[in-house]
């Protein structure tokens, strides 16, 4: 075995035995316990003419950019048409079913296929992962004609 082949080996072997067990890379931000993610705009069950504004809501936490590591505050993603639960130890997907507010926006302007929807806001912490436990809204259901 060659001196750069055993030195590597070696180096390995000293990182992976000081390394976090597996779950502990996640985040595992918390939220404060009275913080609340919300839609002001559409209201749950409301039928709409497309494009429309989603306006986002939180309350007892701020909204920063995404790479803010500041207490007590994230930024939103939009879920849409999303059925599986996130995992807190992953980042949240960015594609077109989890929309991603990491500027620190507050709404946007959404235009969906016509027929039935559902909506839910997440917030993400500087890196995208789930506060833990995740801070969801309630998920709405709309109409677009």
């Amino acid at each position: 075995m060659t001196l750069v082949r055993l030195l590597v080996l070696s180096t390995l072997a000293v990182a992976f035995a000081f390394a976090p067990p597996g779950g502990a890379w996640a985040q595992g931000t918390s939220a404060p316990k009275d913080a609340t993610l919300y839609f002001i705009w559409p209201l749950d069950g409301a039928t709409l003419k497309g494009p429309f504004w989603c306006r986002f809501g939180l309350r007892n936490m701020g909204v920063t950019h995404a790479g803010d590591d500041f207490t007590n505050s994230g930024h939103h993603h939009l879920l849409i048409d999303v059925n599986e639960v996130l995992d807190t130890h992953e980042p949240i997907p960015q594609d077109k079913s989890h929309l991603h507010f990491g500027a620190g926006q507050t709404e946007t302007r959404l235009e969906l296929t016509p027929g039935k929807h559902t909506l839910q806001l997440v917030l993400g912490d500087a890196k995208h992962f789930p506060f833990n436990p995740p801070l969801v809204s309630r998920k709405i259901t709309i109409t677009v004609k």
